[in-house]
């Protein structure tokens, strides 16, 4: 698949690059996506909820009236669920979510991913490009010669880069990632997916491997 470059500036360089079909031009897999998003999601949840039950509430280890005889109903612990400050039946105890997925599975996942943009007209090839003043405006500038200022948007970079990093991390809508890196997840969320040139053939060396 051939495409074209753009400059920082959002214009036409006047080269183009051939994007590897078996890494951006495969029948995405949507039920591979769903299920590296599911795993990823997953993983990051830390599972220490944590409720009570009777026995672990403190005190309650008391009868608190005689069993017969006052004209109420029995009861043998303040701690019994059924009590105010008692204890919780069935709620929710701490537990692993982690799920694992095979590297084929999360490969394949990418290369749908990736191809999706690329026949939705989302993916952009950029010239490599840094930025030695670190400064967010001029991070904002580039995206606004895109007209991706205002909507989510990934930039996939070939290694990491201290002034670029410097340059965005304070960009909530824009998320910088070295290219082989990326997971499903941040490829996915994003309205316009930048994949810096030099990027591209590592991304495709990674995923092919």
């Amino acid at each position: 698949m051939q495409v074209e470059v753009y400059t920082k500036d959002g214009q036409k360089s006047g080269k183009t690059i051939t994007l590897p079909d078996e890494v951006f031009g495969i029948e995405p897999n949507r039920h591979v996506i769903y299920l590296a998003v599911k795993a990823q999601q997953a993983n990051q949840r830390q599972g220490t909820h944590k409720t009570k039950t009777r026995k672990e509430v403190s005190g309650g280890g008391k009868k608190p009236w005689k069993q017969k005889g006052r004209g109420v109903a029995r009861a043998g612990s303040i701690r019994s669920p059924l009590w105010v400050g008692g204890g919780r039946v069935f709620g929710p105890q701490p537990r692993d979510y982690s799920q694992s997925i095979n590297q084929k599975v999360k490969k394949l996942a990418r290369k749908s991913v990736l191809s999706l943009k690329a026949q939705s007209g989302e993916l952009v090839v950029v010239e490599d490009f840094t930025l030695e003043s670190g400064k967010t405006k001029d991070m904002t500038a580039i995206l606004k010669n895109f007209g991706a200022d205002k909507i989510k948007s990934v930039l996939l970079v070939p290694q990491a880069d201290s002034s670029l990093l410097r340059a965005s991390r304070n960009l909530y809508k824009m998320k910088l990632q070295v290219g082989p890196e990326a997971s499903t997840l941040d490829l996915l969320d994003c309205q316009k997916l930048f994949i810096q040139e030099s990027a591209v053939s590592r991304i495709a060396g990674v995923l092919q491997a």
